[in-house]
């Protein structure tokens, strides 16, 4: 006959052994399912940072790559008060030129989804430049030849295979950055054959889809939304008024102008253009309007009734400005577009993290404390 303090034994022992079960299957489906969703079963942003030239708009690889962004990042980008992170990916960093999966980046941009999780933050990956499409580049193959958009297509069916394993509450998918038709039907029917193509096997996923032309306010008119489909979030971009926004910018046609710039009120005054020649006076002279929170605010109105007129969310994938322009022009443009978009509802990713000018840290991972105070508070 087992004693009473025999059978307490077994109690005790099967209790222990029980629990240890239970936690080793917990962390067995962590580990073979990826990371654990949200708390919310939506998949809804509001306040978010773009985490560029990490696998996008970069030329660092092996360790230098790894290093550029881990899960420290995230501890201090949740910590500051965001939500979510945009990650942008390019087909020349994730692909070969064959088209074969590159194992390295494929396993970063894991850890920046399980990070993300790991710190209650969501994610939309962005398909950011194909080797046939980059947003400023005059040559375009992927509007005229049908094999690019072939090659485009695979690349969300390579990328749905390996995501689909996380929630549609964690992950979103956004099918392009910034789009430059010629003409705006071309991007309407690239849309709609894509979103078929990850609808074949993620009916729920939600996609993020922008307008043409950069993803300006100003096209979205021209935009067609797939129909029956309310697993869709819009976006537009918005660096208005752009000789704000990239002010003394090098890659851009206002590198040249170092006069005086001002928001709010008058961007350039007519004193400052003395002295201006040929294009560079055309194009300063087109940059010379009059811009308050006011009219930043109706130009949103664009999409905000676009997207109301189809019941369905609107996101601000970028905003941003540059670091060069004067420091009070750009700290209240910084608050004056937080407020527009969040009076608005309109969830939104800062541009960027630690990138070129823009970042809420400078090159060595100090905050800029008076930026990230002017967009979160």
């Amino acid at each position: 006959m087992i004693n009473y303090k025999s059978r307490l034994a077994i109690v005790v022992t099967s209790a222990l052994v029980l629990t240890f079960l239970l936690f080793a299957f917990t962390t067995y489906r962590k580990d073979t399912q990826g990371a654990s969703p949200p708390a919310s079963q939506e998949f809804s942003v509001k306040r978010g940072v773009n985490i560029s030239h990490w696998l996008s708009q970069s030329k660092r690889r092996g360790k230098e790559r790894e290093l550029f962004f881990q899960e420290k990042d995230v501890t201090f980008i949740k910590a500051q008060g965001f939500d979510h992170i945009r990650i942008p990916i390019d087909e020349e960093q994730m692909w070969d030129e064959a088209g074969k999966k590159e194992k390295a980046a494929f396993a970063l941009l894991h850890n920046g989804i399980k990070w993300a999780s790991n710190h209650g933050m969501r994610v939309v990956v962005d398909l950011h430049i194909l080797r046939s499409h980059h947003f400023n580049e005059a040559e375009k193959p992927l509007w005229t030849d049908e094999n690019e958009q072939e090659k485009f297509f695979q690349c969300w069916r390579d990328l749905s295979e390996e995501l689909i394993q996380y929630p549609n509450s964690l992950v979103a998918y956004e099918l392009m950055n910034e789009p430059v038709a010629d003409d705006p039907e071309d991007w309407n029917k690239l849309v709609a054959k894509c979103l078929k193509v990850v609808r074949e096997n993620e009916p729920e996923r939600t996609v993020v889809i922008g307008s043409n032309l950069w993803q300006s306010v100003h096209t979205f008119e021209d935009l067609k939304i797939p129909e029956n489909d309310k697993n869709i979030l819009l976006s537009f971009h918005f660096y208005i008024p752009f000789i704000i926004t990239h002010y003394r910018t090098s890659w851009t046609d206002l590198k040249d102008y170092d006069g005086p710039v001002k928001y709010p009120g008058l961007t350039v005054e007519d004193k400052n253009l003395e002295g201006l020649t040929g294009q560079l006076y055309e194009r300063i002279k087109n940059e010379q309007k009059f811009y308050t929170i006011d009219s930043l605010d109706a130009l949103m109105q664009l999409p905000i009734k676009k997207a109301k007129a189809y019941n369905l969310p609107l996101y601000c994938g970028e905003w941003g400005c540059y670091m060069l322009t004067p420091e009070a022009s750009r700290l209240q443009w910084y608050k004056d577009v937080k407020a527009c978009l969040e009076k608005n509802n309109i969830g939104w990713a800062n541009w960027d993290y630690k990138g070129r000018g823009f970042g809420i840290v400078d090159k060595d991972g100090k905050p800029r404390k008076k930026l990230i105070k002017a967009i979160l508070e």
